[in-house]
């Protein structure tokens, strides 16, 4: 995982997300890095990965296979 600061970062609610506030996911973009976070606990923390990690699962979900 990687070190990256959520104060610089800008975040942006899933589509997919509940609009009764359940199942409710966060992610956000910086140079060359992918972050996510649960909306409801966002005090929790987030990850961080490598852009190319995430543009590689986001391609997986899409084509059915996660």
């Amino acid at each position: 995982m990687l070190a990256v600061s959520a104060s610089h970062l800008t975040w942006h609610k899933s589509s997919y997300s509940s609009a009764k506030g359940q199942n409710c996911v966060e992610a956000a973009a910086a140079p060359g890095v992918a972050a996510v976070r649960d909306t409801q606990n966002r005090d929790l923390g987030h990850l961080a990965f490598p852009a190319s990690e995430w543009t590689a699962l986001l391609a997986e979900v899409k084509v059915g296979n996660l």
